[in-house]
Protein backbone atom coordinates (compact mmCIF):
# COMPACT_ATOMS: atom_id res chain seq x y z
CA UNK A 1 0.00 0.00 0.00
CA UNK A 2 1.11 3.38 -1.25
CA UNK A 3 2.07 5.47 2.07
CA UNK A 4 -0.53 8.08 2.62
CA UNK A 5 0.88 11.73 1.60
CA UNK A 6 -2.22 13.19 3.88
CA UNK A 7 -3.41 11.81 6.82
CA UNK A 8 -6.75 13.33 9.18
CA UNK A 9 -7.65 11.73 11.97
CA UNK A 10 -10.70 12.67 13.91
CA UNK A 11 -11.82 15.33 12.47
CA UNK A 12 -14.46 18.02 13.90
CA UNK A 13 -16.20 21.29 12.99
CA UNK A 14 -18.80 23.12 15.05
CA UNK A 15 -21.02 25.86 14.00
CA UNK A 16 -22.26 26.87 17.25
CA UNK A 17 -24.28 24.30 18.37
CA UNK A 18 -24.53 22.68 15.14
CA UNK A 19 -21.60 19.66 14.28
CA UNK A 20 -20.96 20.12 10.42
CA UNK A 21 -18.52 16.92 10.99
CA UNK A 22 -17.99 14.71 13.32
CA UNK A 23 -14.97 12.74 13.88
CA UNK A 24 -14.19 12.19 10.26
CA UNK A 25 -10.55 10.12 9.20
CA UNK A 26 -8.79 9.61 6.17
CA UNK A 27 -6.00 9.11 4.03
CA UNK A 28 -4.61 10.26 0.49
CA UNK A 29 -2.17 8.47 -0.74
CA UNK A 30 -0.05 8.99 -4.62
CA UNK A 31 -1.72 7.36 -7.26
CA UNK A 32 -5.03 6.79 -5.63
CA UNK A 33 -8.39 9.07 -5.89
CA UNK A 34 -10.70 8.27 -2.31
CA UNK A 35 -14.03 9.59 -3.27
CA UNK A 36 -15.96 10.96 -0.64
CA UNK A 37 -19.98 10.90 -1.29
CA UNK A 38 -23.20 11.63 0.56
CA UNK A 39 -26.38 13.44 0.54
CA UNK A 40 -26.34 17.26 -0.01
CA UNK A 41 -25.67 18.74 3.93
CA UNK A 42 -23.51 15.33 4.84
CA UNK A 43 -20.56 17.56 5.35
CA UNK A 44 -18.69 16.71 2.69
CA UNK A 45 -17.54 20.46 1.50
CA UNK A 46 -17.05 21.50 5.13
CA UNK A 47 -14.44 18.97 5.00
CA UNK A 48 -12.82 19.81 2.19
CA UNK A 49 -12.49 23.07 3.66
CA UNK A 50 -10.96 21.72 6.55
CA UNK A 51 -8.06 19.91 4.83
CA UNK A 52 -7.62 23.04 2.50
CA UNK A 53 -7.16 25.38 5.20
CA UNK A 54 -10.49 27.45 4.86
CA UNK A 55 -11.84 25.98 8.01
CA UNK A 56 -10.19 25.40 10.86
CA UNK A 57 -11.31 22.33 12.30
CA UNK A 58 -12.54 22.52 15.97
CA UNK A 59 -11.05 19.20 17.05
CA UNK A 60 -8.51 16.73 15.06
CA UNK A 61 -5.41 15.98 13.55
CA UNK A 62 -4.35 16.65 9.68
CA UNK A 63 -0.69 15.59 8.72
CA UNK A 64 0.93 16.73 5.26
CA UNK A 65 3.95 14.72 4.50
CA UNK A 66 4.22 14.01 8.18
CA UNK A 67 3.89 17.40 9.41
CA UNK A 68 0.98 18.78 11.38
CA UNK A 69 -1.21 21.15 9.30
CA UNK A 70 -3.94 21.71 10.94
CA UNK A 71 -3.35 25.67 12.08
CA UNK A 72 -1.76 26.29 8.79
CA UNK A 73 -3.64 29.00 6.67
CA UNK A 74 -4.80 28.06 3.27
CA UNK A 75 -2.01 29.74 1.60
CA UNK A 76 0.34 28.06 3.44
CA UNK A 77 -0.99 24.75 2.69
CA UNK A 78 -1.27 25.64 -1.35
CA UNK A 79 2.26 26.32 -0.90
CA UNK A 80 3.08 23.22 0.62
CA UNK A 81 1.57 21.41 -2.47
CA UNK A 82 -2.14 21.24 -1.58
CA UNK A 83 -3.96 21.79 -4.35
CA UNK A 84 -8.50 22.76 -4.09
CA UNK A 85 -11.06 23.15 -7.09
CA UNK A 86 -14.62 23.85 -6.11
CA UNK A 87 -18.23 23.27 -7.18
CA UNK A 88 -18.77 26.33 -8.81
CA UNK A 89 -16.43 27.64 -11.66
CA UNK A 90 -13.34 30.17 -10.36
CA UNK A 91 -11.68 31.84 -13.41
CA UNK A 92 -11.16 35.20 -14.11
CA UNK A 93 -13.68 34.97 -17.21
CA UNK A 94 -11.64 38.45 -18.84
CA UNK A 95 -8.10 36.46 -18.57
CA UNK A 96 -6.97 34.08 -21.39
CA UNK A 97 -6.59 30.12 -20.14
CA UNK A 98 -3.19 30.70 -20.27
CA UNK A 99 -3.18 33.74 -18.01
CA UNK A 100 -5.34 32.57 -15.78
CA UNK A 101 -3.09 29.22 -15.63
CA UNK A 102 -0.03 31.81 -15.43
CA UNK A 103 -1.37 33.74 -12.41
CA UNK A 104 -1.81 30.63 -10.21
CA UNK A 105 2.15 29.60 -10.91
CA UNK A 106 2.96 33.00 -9.64
CA UNK A 107 1.40 32.36 -7.10
CA UNK A 108 3.87 29.56 -5.89
CA UNK A 109 7.19 32.21 -6.45
CA UNK A 110 8.65 32.51 -3.17
CA UNK A 111 9.16 36.11 -3.90
CA UNK A 112 7.20 39.51 -5.53
CA UNK A 113 7.86 40.36 -9.15
CA UNK A 114 8.96 43.26 -10.21
CA UNK A 115 5.80 45.59 -11.80
CA UNK A 116 7.90 46.95 -14.19
CA UNK A 117 8.57 44.01 -16.05
CA UNK A 118 6.44 41.70 -18.26
CA UNK A 119 4.44 39.11 -16.65
CA UNK A 120 5.57 36.86 -19.96
CA UNK A 121 9.00 37.40 -19.27
CA UNK A 122 9.22 34.96 -16.64
CA UNK A 123 9.27 31.91 -18.44
CA UNK A 124 9.19 29.54 -15.97
CA UNK A 125 6.10 30.60 -15.04
CA UNK A 126 4.90 30.66 -18.72
CA UNK A 127 6.00 27.06 -19.32
CA UNK A 128 4.71 25.82 -15.97
CA UNK A 129 1.28 27.63 -17.10
CA UNK A 130 1.56 25.90 -20.76
CA UNK A 131 2.53 22.42 -19.58
CA UNK A 132 -0.77 22.76 -17.31
CA UNK A 133 -2.88 23.40 -19.92
CA UNK A 134 -1.12 20.71 -22.03
CA UNK A 135 -2.26 18.15 -19.58
CA UNK A 136 -5.85 18.87 -19.71
CA UNK A 137 -5.79 18.95 -23.15
CA UNK A 138 -6.34 22.76 -23.49
CA UNK A 139 -3.13 23.96 -25.30
CA UNK A 140 -5.02 24.72 -28.63
CA UNK A 141 -7.40 27.23 -26.37
CA UNK A 142 -4.81 29.21 -24.47
CA UNK A 143 -5.05 32.51 -26.04
CA UNK A 144 -9.27 32.15 -25.67
CA UNK A 145 -10.57 34.40 -22.85
CA UNK A 146 -11.71 32.16 -19.96
CA UNK A 147 -15.01 33.14 -20.17
CA UNK A 148 -15.86 32.54 -23.66
CA UNK A 149 -14.73 28.22 -22.48
CA UNK A 150 -17.60 26.26 -22.35
CA UNK A 151 -18.88 25.32 -19.21
CA UNK A 152 -16.59 21.78 -19.32
CA UNK A 153 -13.46 23.72 -20.66
CA UNK A 154 -14.03 26.20 -17.86
CA UNK A 155 -13.79 23.14 -15.33
CA UNK A 156 -11.09 21.61 -17.77
CA UNK A 157 -9.26 25.15 -16.97
CA UNK A 158 -9.71 25.12 -13.23
CA UNK A 159 -7.98 21.87 -12.54
CA UNK A 160 -5.03 22.64 -14.93
CA UNK A 161 -4.87 26.13 -12.33
CA UNK A 162 -4.21 23.63 -9.82
CA UNK A 163 -2.12 21.76 -11.42
CA UNK A 164 -0.21 24.85 -11.89
CA UNK A 165 0.87 25.58 -8.70
CA UNK A 166 3.24 22.11 -8.55
CA UNK A 167 0.41 19.95 -6.02
CA UNK A 168 1.16 16.99 -4.88
CA UNK A 169 -2.77 16.69 -3.40
CA UNK A 170 -5.77 17.58 -5.50
CA UNK A 171 -9.00 18.18 -3.34
CA UNK A 172 -11.84 18.10 -5.72
CA UNK A 173 -15.16 18.91 -5.30
CA UNK A 174 -17.74 17.98 -8.06
CA UNK A 175 -15.61 18.89 -10.57
CA UNK A 176 -17.89 17.04 -12.99
CA UNK A 177 -20.92 19.46 -11.49
CA UNK A 178 -23.37 20.62 -14.99
CA UNK A 179 -21.87 18.40 -17.78
CA UNK A 180 -22.99 16.79 -20.28
CA UNK A 181 -22.40 13.04 -20.80
CA UNK A 182 -19.54 13.52 -23.53
CA UNK A 183 -18.05 16.29 -21.53
CA UNK A 184 -18.10 13.95 -18.03
CA UNK A 185 -16.72 11.38 -20.45
CA UNK A 186 -13.89 13.28 -21.45
CA UNK A 187 -13.44 15.06 -18.01
CA UNK A 188 -12.91 10.97 -15.70
CA UNK A 189 -10.68 10.22 -18.62
CA UNK A 190 -8.92 13.39 -17.29
CA UNK A 191 -8.99 12.68 -13.96
CA UNK A 192 -7.57 9.27 -14.32
CA UNK A 193 -4.72 10.02 -16.03
CA UNK A 194 -4.17 13.02 -13.37
CA UNK A 195 -4.72 10.82 -10.65
CA UNK A 196 -1.77 8.54 -11.76
CA UNK A 197 0.68 11.70 -10.24
CA UNK A 198 -0.97 12.39 -7.26
CA UNK A 199 -3.38 12.19 -4.33
CA UNK A 200 -6.76 12.95 -4.98
CA UNK A 201 -9.80 13.53 -2.76
CA UNK A 202 -13.14 13.44 -5.07
CA UNK A 203 -16.07 15.02 -4.12
CA UNK A 204 -18.37 13.83 -6.59
CA UNK A 205 -22.53 13.60 -6.98
CA UNK A 206 -21.78 11.83 -10.34
CA UNK A 207 -21.83 7.90 -9.37
CA UNK A 208 -20.70 6.39 -12.68
CA UNK A 209 -17.45 8.65 -12.05
CA UNK A 210 -16.85 7.82 -8.75
CA UNK A 211 -17.38 4.14 -9.25
CA UNK A 212 -15.19 4.60 -12.25
CA UNK A 213 -12.33 6.45 -10.67
CA UNK A 214 -12.26 5.45 -6.94
CA UNK A 215 -9.79 3.00 -5.17
CA UNK A 216 -11.39 4.12 -1.68
CA UNK A 217 -15.02 5.68 -1.06
CA UNK A 218 -16.13 7.09 2.07
CA UNK A 219 -19.69 7.77 2.44
CA UNK A 220 -20.43 10.58 4.64
CA UNK A 221 -23.57 11.00 6.51
CA UNK A 222 -25.30 14.01 8.67
CA UNK A 223 -21.58 14.75 8.94
CA UNK A 224 -20.09 11.03 10.10
CA UNK A 225 -18.53 8.42 8.27
CA UNK A 226 -21.34 5.58 7.42
CA UNK A 227 -18.53 3.15 5.62
CA UNK A 228 -15.24 3.67 4.09
CA UNK A 229 -12.57 1.30 2.12
CA UNK A 230 -12.82 -0.64 -1.14
CA UNK A 231 -15.76 0.69 -3.21
CA UNK A 232 -17.63 -2.72 -3.86
CA UNK A 233 -17.30 -3.47 -0.50
CA UNK A 234 -18.71 0.10 1.03
CA UNK A 235 -21.06 0.05 -2.09
CA UNK A 236 -23.13 -3.36 -0.98
CA UNK A 237 -23.33 -2.22 2.72
CA UNK A 238 -26.77 -2.06 3.41
CA UNK A 239 -26.87 0.59 5.58
CA UNK A 240 -24.67 2.95 2.48
CA UNK A 241 -27.62 1.75 0.02
CA UNK A 242 -30.33 2.55 2.38
CA UNK A 243 -28.49 6.17 3.74
CA UNK A 244 -27.76 6.94 -0.10
CA UNK A 245 -27.18 4.82 -3.06
CA UNK A 246 -30.60 3.78 -3.26
CA UNK A 247 -31.49 1.69 -6.36
CA UNK A 248 -28.30 3.12 -8.27
CA UNK A 249 -26.74 0.18 -10.44
CA UNK A 250 -23.59 0.77 -12.82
Amino acid sequence: MTEPVLVATGLTRQFGGLTAVAGVSLELAHGVVHAVIGPNGAGKSTLANMLAGELRPSAGSIRYAGREISQLSADRRSRMGIGRSYQTTNVVRDFSALENCRLAAQSREPHAFNWLRSARSYRGIVEAAERSLEAVGLAQRAAVPAGHLSHGEQRQLEIAMCLATRPRVLLLDEPLAGMGAEESVSMIELLRAIAAEHAVLLIEHDMDAVFALAGVLTVMASGAVLDSGEPARVRANPAVQEAYLGEYDA
